[in-house]
């Protein structure tokens, strides 16, 4: 289908969550609506903020710009611009802008008479990134428990949690989202592969059909779950490992699920424990 009669089918009235017709416009082939200028409020204000706040830090390299959370001290309360405040409206720009976009994917599905299934998606990114900076902080008790917006100090912070519970490979949660992450790849790597083969043949060659792929996939892993079917345990598989990253490290650090101080090497003690209860050691 022609890009043209494309949009002449789908490029429709309605849908929208707010405003009506009054906000049901498109720029060139881009759907704006209410929920498209919000997002580009917030991002824009919150680029500018960071432009800012590289400006008070006196540095333009990208490596070195470090935008920190407030100070443990200022608990869950307001900090100064220079002091943490600029990193608390950043993030509600943030907050704003992911939101605002997954409103506008909602608009966009309702137009083209669709399911949700891509701004859900999106959620559970947005999830992933509240609970860095809202809800386990608000756990903690402070807004100096996320994480600083910079490349270098974003890295710093990521590896000094990891090792402020022992080692954080050890948490069992982390564990499971890795082994999603990594099977995400592979399935993507897989199908990525099996795509290019079947529509880039050789010179002389004719081009595979969905009926070679499956197959191709019945002989390599005795199973092949088919054209759609790889689309949707793609989706399941990547869905999960954004959660699960995100419960991973919500359970690491407030109080009510680490007492004691443990840290996740001794909270695995239930395994050899069990061993030793199970042979009645």
């Amino acid at each position: 289908m022609a890009l043209l009669s494309f949009e002449r089918k789908y490029r429709v009235p309605g849908g929208t969550l707010i405003g009506r017709d009054l906000f049901d416009f498109w720029v060139g082939p881009f759907f704006v609506g209410f929920f498209g200028l919000t997002s580009i409020f917030f991002a824009s204000l919150g680029t500018l903020l960071v432009l800012w706040s590289a400006t008070l830090q006196g540095t333009w390299n990208p490596f070195l710009i470090s935008i920190d959370p407030p100070a443990i001290e200022y608990g869950l309360g307001f900090a100064p611009l220079n002091d943490g405040g600029l990193w608390q409206i950043i993030t509600l720009c943030a907050l704003g802008a992911f939101g605002s976009w997954m409103l506008r994917e909602v608009e966009i599905a309702r137009k083209l008479g669709i399911g949700l299934h891509v701004p859900a998606a999106f959620a559970v990114a947005i999830f992933a990134y509240v609970t860095l900076v809202v809800i386990r902080p608000i756990l903690m008790g402070a807004w100096g428990h996320a994480f600083p917006y910079g490349i270098f100090s974003h890295l710093d912070w990521v590896s000094y949690t990891g090792y402020q519970y022992g080692n954080f490979h050890y948490n069992p949660v982390h564990m499971l989202a890795i082994t999603f992450f990594f099977t995400t790849t592979l399935a993507l790597a897989l199908h990525g592969g099996l795509i290019l083969s079947a529509a880039n043949p050789e010179e002389g060659e004719e081009a595979r059909t969905p009926d070679h792929e499956d197959t191709y996939f019945r002989d390599f892993i005795g199973y092949s779950v088919g054209t759609l079917g790889i689309h949707r345990v793609g989706l399941l598989l990547a869905l999960n490992a954004g959660f699960w990253s995100a419960i991973c490290i919500l359970i690491s650090g407030p109080s009510w699920l680490m007492p004691d101080g443990e840290s996740w090497i001794e909270w695995w003690d239930w395994w050899p424990n069990l061993l030793t209860w199970i042979v009645g050691g």
